[in-house]
């Protein structure tokens, strides 16, 4: 009996870990059903990285490079290389893929632009990138980028779809403005745009928000069986990391929930331990004290731990430090990039000689003003520290951009 009971908790354990069933075809599944029809007869060179997979994990470098009436014959990389081995910020080189042959062109080294000389050979690009639903991941800006040099060289650009991890409703952030404009902050979108990347290079494309507002030859493959409800768990795939620091499923959750604040240096976020972006913590924070008052301002689906921690590299690295660690209860109820901004408050309330923008290196402000796409959150929030005179600004894009950008909705 002890035997059979041993046997069924095993079974069920075992049940318990298995990936649940795919709900949904991304662009490359739906290219592959299509026979690459829209490739035929075209010298392909494709943009990728570790992300670009089906979902049977097979890379689309692979999978174009096989395919018999597919002559694939360069190949593109974004930000941590086609093949994910260089750190984030690290420039990328031009190489040769060891599997395939094929030429690698670096779009983020010397230049971030395809070149007319690295698109010689090329008839239309494609581009396959998970996105990760926020503004500052520079993926988008690599898109838009390839968008106008294929339009500067008489290229067709397809973009194979894939998920927001974040859903398709989530709107977050004022547009980037006028004196902000950077590759993480590429186009006036808000920092959560709540469009796949499909949709959003076809908004990019019509809207002529591309330089001197060029329009490319562009065509999305679109997916298959995927809502504007469904955050990246709920579609079944399993996630690549589209980033070191972004490994898991949920961790594109948490980019946007503390990567702002991140950019000043100021307190540890989580980079450098084991949940990235998830915590906020530094040496002089009381974890109890913290939490209470965080917990104290009912954060729709967001719960804060108090918590203690070594980093082991980057901010506090080797130091013990205190703070709380962010739990979402419900993503599509949280405001998730509303709430760095409340740590940044809270910690002027416990702590007045330990406001942000008082001890924060000052050399960093800039990429705070450029993830934020203004430097108004910044020069308002330190004359006050209070969310609350900030949030409006925040906000005040949203519905006109939801409005916008509902026109170009692939799915419902």
């Amino acid at each position: 009996m002890k035997k059979l009971f041993l046997i069924s908790l095993l079974c069920i354990l075992c049940g318990a870990v298995q990936a649940q069933k795919i709900k949904i075809k991304t662009g490359i599944e739906v290219l592959k059903e299509q026979n690459f029809k829209c490739l035929e007869g075209k010298r392909v060179g494709l943009i990728t990285n570790p992300t670009g997979v089906d979902n049977q994990l097979k890379s689309t470098i692979d999978i174009l490079h096989e395919a018999p009436n597919v002559n694939l014959v360069a190949l593109y990389g974004p930000e941590h290389g086609v093949r994910g081995d260089v750190h984030a910020g690290d420039h990328v080189t031009d190489i040769k893929d060891a599997t395939t042959g094929l030429p690698v062109y670096s779009l983020y080294g010397k230049t971030r632009k395809a070149t007319p000389e690295m698109l010689k050979d090329v008839d239309v690009l494609v581009y396959d990138i998970q996105d990760n639903g926020c503004r500052s991941f520079t993926y988008i800006s690599t898109m838009g980028l390839a968008m106008e040099a294929a339009a500067e060289n008489g290229k067709e650009l397809v973009v194979l779809d894939r998920p927001n991890p974040l859903g398709g409703l989530k709107i977050e952030g004022n547009l980037a403005e006028d004196g902000c404009i950077s590759f993480v902050s590429q186009f006036k979108i808000p920092y959560i745009y709540g469009l796949t990347c499909g949709e959003l290079a076809i908004l990019l494309n019509e809207e002529k928000m591309l330089t001197d507002g060029k329009q490319c030859k562009l065509h999305v493959v679109k997916m298959k069986g995927w809502k504007r409800k469904m955050d990246y768990v709920q579609t079944g795939l399993q996630w690549i990391p589209s980033s070191p620091h972004v490994p898991h499923t949920h961790s594109s959750f948490f980019y946007p929930v503390s990567g702002i604040l991140g950019e000043l240096g100021y307190m540890s976020i989580g980079v450098g331990y084991t949940i990235p972006f998830q915590m906020f913590a530094a040496p002089w924070v009381e974890a109890e004290k913290l939490a209470k008052n965080l917990n104290a301002l009912n954060v729709p689906g967001i719960v804060f731990r108090p918590m203690y921690l070594k980093p082991f590299y980057s901010v506090g690295k080797g130091e013990l430090l205190q703070g709380v660690q962010v739990h979402i209860m419900d993503v599509q109820k949280a405001p998730l990039s509303d709430i760095q901004f409340l740590v940044m408050q809270e910690i002027a309330v416990l702590y007045p000689d330990r406001a942000v923008f008082d001890h924060a290196d000052q050399k960093r402000f800039r990429m705070f003003d450029l993830v934020c796409g203004t430097k108004f959150v910044r020069e308002q929030f330190t004359k006050t520290n209070r969310w609350d005179d900030i949030r409006n600004y925040w906000y005040k894009d949203v519905e006109d951009f939801r409005k916008l950008s509902k026109k170009y909705y692939l799915y419902k």
